[in-house]
């Protein structure tokens, strides 16, 4: 009859104790029932037959011993009792199978029962297991007999081992038995140190994070072959150290830790010291203790520098522990190692160069790590892996036809693959596939319900389509995730507005400035509450139906100026365009003489065009290097988005042909104008940087017309993609090889027509950010009017910049003309408005 679970349970705990019982009577030399110190040290020499102790530490470890247990040692000198010494087996200081076997003991007989413990003791059986470990095993090597000399150890020995994961899979590594032993004693310290700390925090699940207490190998970096899940920047908080690395236990392991260290390079060769710190190295990397394992793989990268293994996995623990940097000049080294050792690095090389390729997008560096993904997705092209993040990486710079294919690629050789399906539908969302997107969103839902990203985004989707009760439903199955998703909550609001739901919206601004403070949702709750209050009155004999939406676009030709100092409509847009870029890439915090510095120190070879030009043409990689470097002062997530928007709009215009490569040169030409620092440094660096091009050397000052016309169509093409440069070259010609200084240059870059004369409505945008018209808002939009203010002369209602600019007025005024006067701030409406009060009285008395 089959044993029950609780029955298997006793037996097996009878067994354990027998065994216990059975080694307490071999050094219990005296019968007194207890161990004492004498008894205690014969029993630490004999189950470690490989250690040679000084009589410092075995004092050290009885000391520790007798403190610990200090309820189960016996009055009188006895020393530790049997509870005291099941107890330490009880809290993994040993192992009782392989203690039992290293002493010879003879095997238990079938049937026989386990004596009893030490009745009376109230601390015997029913107290939960002790949160401390004896110090009689800290240096427990307990090999066993192994097979040929480097080789695995038998299965038998290494299952009674109770060896972790990683070391009996076939890739483990381990050539030397020394590493065996290490790897033993290690496993037992770390055991100690968690059931320590988890006595001390009264909570299994804030040391291993899954209710469980067994050997926990956790699933965080690469084995031979692949790399695993390294999560985004988002997550490297998360795959940090769970311990307290404060604590007077930690303390006492890296003390210990330090033997096993000196152990290991008292090795008898550099090769096994090699593999000895390897192993300490992956042990305490698997059990999350990175920046111990890290010490011990910047001790094998001096052992053996050239080797790729060390460098690879220094560079896992210093991205978990968000030292992103330093992470990725480890996985340089390992590159150039791998690299070098030809086959030998094979199967590692594509895994590299997917860590190489997280650690730059942690730094923001997406277009560089685009390029390593790619390379892994060469090396191997069924890693789906490395696809999926090509795809999230090319997504990521505004590429969304290539994402498109190598999220699709992805996802054909893995199809459950949740979050290729998510950004693949982020992919066909931006090219405009809404109802394949649709798809694959849900796709995402259905393989992972609680796909935040997926649902997110699905909201977002449905916000552009106009479906805002769905989108509010998307939103709100975030939250319940995710409960301080504050771009959630912001949404969540817009969509409740689009509902017309005004007072549900309110509150949803509300909790989405609590979460996250920020001064424009502070802003927003404030507009909303304007809105309210004051609606915008309906013309005579109409309801109020249209409500907000009380206005009507008119062609520009019916909008006049007043005064020359009133700018254009159309340039005014233009601008407001070029300003919303200069803010999303930063530019306009990155100084001209920055550009300088740059042309000064960059040291970039020559290269030939196609049609035979000489450039000084860079990757696109390594022009965000340069990037990196202007805009220093920002954040990666930030960067990331300047990038993107600076690949859009510069980087596809300067690599039409799709070749990579860019002419450095011409982009600091072309980014120069929106760079700060007064108007004249930005043109006079506009010209170096087209002196600065190989075309231009030697010209004494000067450069060639038809290099000048070719700047402005690319200037133009960039930032006034509306106007047609093409006409510019009919008109000019591109072929003139006549030369022009600098002063020719500014006449051609200040036409208002062909040139770039939209700089002085740019720098006016850039000079009137932060000024505001007192308590004047716009007749349309309702926001308070900052920057300049227009003012229509006849019937007095006022428009920001960019209402006044996408051509809209009131509907109540419907007029052939409209007659506007701009105000730069409030003090020349009122010099405006005195004059016109003195005209206006001059001709009262000229009547009179």
């Amino acid at each position: 009859m089959a044993l029950s679970a609780s029955a298997a349970a006793s037996a097996g705990r009878g067994a354990r104790a027998e065994k216990v019982g059975r080694i307490f009577e071999r050094f219990d030399a005296n019968g007194d029932g207890g161990l004492d110190r004498d008894e205690m040290a014969a029993l630490v020499v004999a189950v470690n037959p490989r250690v040679k102790f000084s009589e410092d530490q075995i004092s050290a470890i009885l000391d520790e011993v007798f403190r610990t247990y200090a309820e189960f040692i016996l009055p009188g000198g006895r020393g530790l009792s049997l509870p005291g010494l099941l107890r330490t087996y009880d809290d993994g200081a040993g192992d009782v199978d392989r203690d039992f076997l290293a002493l010879s003991l003879p095997p238990l007989e079938s049937g026989e029962s386990s004596p009893e413990i030490a009745a009376g003791d109230p601390a015997a059986a029913s107290s939960p297991p002790s949160g401390a470990a004896a110090a009689a095993s800290l240096l427990d090597d307990h090999i066993k007999p192994l097979g040929a000399a480097g080789g695995a150890p038998s299965s038998s020995s290494r299952a009674a081992a109770a060896t972790p994961a990683w070391a009996t899979s076939p890739s483990h590594g381990i050539a030397f038995d020394s590493s065996w032993a290490l790897l033993d004693d290690l496993e037992i310290l770390v055991k100690r140190l968690r059931s320590k700390q988890l006595r001390r925090t009264s909570s299994i699940d804030t040391i291993n994070g899954s209710g469980g207490a067994g050997n926990n190998n956790f699933d965080s970096f690469s084995e031979a072959g692949w790399s695993r899940e390294i999560s985004g920047q988002a997550d490297s908080a998360s795959t940090g150290a769970p311990w307290d690395e404060t604590s007077r236990d930690y303390l006492t392991f890296v003390k210990e830790l330090a033997v096993l260290r000196t152990r290991a390079d008292a090795s008898r060769s550099r090769e096994e010291a090699f593999d000895n710190h390897m192993v300490i190295g992956r042990a305490l990397s698997e059990h999350r203790l990175f920046r111990d394992a890290l010490s011990s793989f910047r001790r094998a990268c001096e052992l053996q520098p050239t080797d790729v293994r060390p460098h690879f996995r220094a560079g896992n623990c210093l991205y978990a522990l968000g030292r992103h940097s330093e992470a990725k000049e480890e996985y340089l080294l390992a590159l150039e190692a791998a690299e070098a050792g030809g086959s030998q690095s094979a199967d590692i090389l594509p895994q590299i160069h997917v860590n190489l390729g997280i650690a730059m997008e942690a730094e923001g560096m997406v277009l560089g790590a685009c390029e390593h993904y790619r390379e892994a997705a060469i090396l191997c092209p069924s890693h789906a892996r490395a696809l999926k993040l090509l795809g999230s990486a090319l997504f990521g710079v505004g590429e969304y036809r290539a994402a498109e294919k190598a999220l699709e690629e992805a996802i054909f050789l893995k199809p459950d693959y949740a979050d290729a399906h998510c950004d693949l539908g982020s992919a066909l969302h931006a090219i405009g596939d809404d109802d394949r997107a649709v798809q694959e969103f849900q796709k995402a839902i259905d393989l992972k319900p609680g796909h935040v990203d997926a649902l997110y985004n699905l909201g977002g989707l449905n916000m552009d389509a106009g479906r805002f009760v769905r989108a509010a439903e998307m939103y709100t199955r975030v939250l319940s995730i995710r409960p301080n998703h504050w771009r959630a909550q912001l949404n969540k609001a817009v969509a409740l507005l689009g509902q017309g739901e005004s007072e549900e919206a309110k509150k949803a601004l509300k909790e989405a400035f609590k979460m996250t403070q920020r001064v424009e949702v502070y802003d927003a709750i404030s507009h909303l509450k304007t809105l309210q209050k004051k609606k915008p009155k309906p013309p005579k004999g109409k309801d109020d139906s249209q409500g907000e939406e009380a206005f009507v676009v008119v062609e520009p030709s019916k909008f006049k100026r007043v005064g020359r100092k009133t700018t254009l409509r159309q340039d005014l847009a233009n601008a407001l365009d070029i300003r919303a870029f200069e803010r999303t890439t930063k530019l306009g915090r990155c100084d001209t003489e920055l550009l300088r510095k740059e042309m000064n120190e960059t040291d970039v070879p020559i290269s030939y065009s196609g049609a035979g030009n000489p450039e000084k043409s860079i990757r696109k990689a390594a022009l965000e290097v340069i990037l990196h470097r202007l805009l220093s002062f920002l954040k990666p997530d930030t960067f990331q988005g300047s990038v993107k928007v600076i690949n859009e709009r510069i980087l596809s215009v300067l690599d039409a042909s799709g070749s990579g490569r860019v002419d450095l040169g011409m982009f600091f030409a072309i980014i120069a104008p929106i760079c700060s620092g007064p108007v004249d440094k930005r043109k006079r660096v506009v010209f170096d940087a087209l002196l600065w091009r190989p075309a231009s050397e030697g010209s004494r000052g000067q450069i060639r017309r038809s290099d000048a016309l070719s700047y402005i169509k690319l200037l133009r093409a960039v930032y006034i993609p509306t106007h047609g440069a093409s006409d510019m070259l009919e008109m000019h010609g591109e072929s003139d090889p006549t030369m022009v200084s600098y002063t020719e240059f500014l006449e051609m870059f200040n036409d208002p027509d062909w040139g770039f004369g939209i700089l002085s409505t740019l720098v006016k945008l850039e000079d009137s950010d932060h000024i505001r018209h007192g308590r004047h808002t716009c007749s349309i939009c309702r926001y308070p009017i900052i920057g300049s203010r227009f003012k229509e002369t006849k019937h007095s209602f006022s428009l920001c910049n960019r209402c006044y600019s996408e051509g809209k007025v009131p509907s109540a005024f419907k007029l052939d003309e409209y007659r506007f006067k701009e105000y730069g701030n409030e003090s020349e409406a009122l010099i405006d408005k005195c004059m016109c009060f003195n005209l206006h009285s001059k001709k009262l008395e000229a009547d009179t």
